[in-house]
């Protein structure tokens, strides 16, 4: 289930995922790059890193991936993913988005106990829409007493970005800026955690999944790849590989794919 947030926090989240497991299984799982951070919020799941074997926090902020991260679960789970506009961690947390890329951060470092009830929500199977509308609440809460007007420029080349599904110069953002490449990449590390030609490429990606899941299929692979900015197939798969950690046929065979870029392996 994918919902929108309302109108005046589109612009820091993205939207909200209620996803469910009601196997007892082991269920490995992998989540990679959008672009985007976020949130994920559980009251009762069971979720280790599939590299080091430690078990997550039930509650934890991440930040902007290079690529992909593995997990397994054990037994049943709920959860809430907040999947964020890339900068909002930067507002949320006070931090360089560039110090937390790729990494994991308990609730409990940072917002102490304020996310608990939510927890304990998903914990008792409070309807997760209600759950969502009090997000909603907590997230106008805090943003009233912020004051950053940065990410507004930020926000701008996203969005530029975005428009251009990804297949953007560094020459044609220092034109649409006015700052020089150096100067962009510094900010764009501190606020979305990535390099705009990093973002770039990650949007150029998930502009030709998105070609992909609409049932163009993998029998047209180098058209959709000429249509996706790729100068030629194998730069397609080597960076899809990157990202992804599988090739594109493979990932089309992904049964489970409870998210755009999160899947069941």
């Amino acid at each position: 289930m994918q919902i929108s947030p309302p109108k005046h926090l589109a612009p820091f989240i993205r939207h909200y995922l209620f996803l469910e497991n009601s196997e007892k299984d082991l269920k490995n799982v992998r989540l990679f790059t959008d672009g985007s951070t976020g949130l994920i919020l559980s009251g009762d799941m069971d979720l280790y890193s599939c590299i080091s074997g430690d078990r997550m926090p039930l509650a934890f902020f991440y930040g902007a991936l290079n690529g992909y991260k593995d997990f397994y679960s054990r037994g049943r789970f709920s959860l809430i993913a907040v999947v964020f506009q890339p900068y909002f961690l930067n507002i949320l947390l006070k931090a360089s988005a560039k110090e937390i890329k790729n990494q994991v951060i308990s609730t409990e470092e940072v917002l102490k106990s304020r996310l608990q009830p939510f927890q304990e929500s998903l914990y008792n199977k409070t309807d997760p829409a209600t759950i969502i509308n009090r997000l909603n609440v907590f997230f106008t809460e805090f943003l009233s007493s912020e004051s950053n007007s940065d990410y507004s420029f930020i926000t701008a080349v996203q969005q530029y970005i975005l428009q251009n599904k990804g297949t953007v110069t560094s020459k044609e953002l220092e034109k649409f800026t006015g700052y020089t490449e150096r100067h962009l990449e510094r900010k764009f590390e501190n606020y979305m955690g990535l390099s705009p030609k990093k973002y770039s490429n990650i949007i150029r990606l998930h502009y030709f999944l998105s070609l992909m899941n609409k049932g163009a299929g993998i029998e047209n692979m180098t058209t959709l790849s000429y249509h996706a900015g790729y100068a030629d197939q194998s730069h397609l798969i080597r960076e899809f590989k990157n990202s992804v950690g599988l090739t594109p046929k493979q990932y089309l065979k992904t049964e489970n794919k409870m998210a755009v870029n999160f899947i069941e392996l």
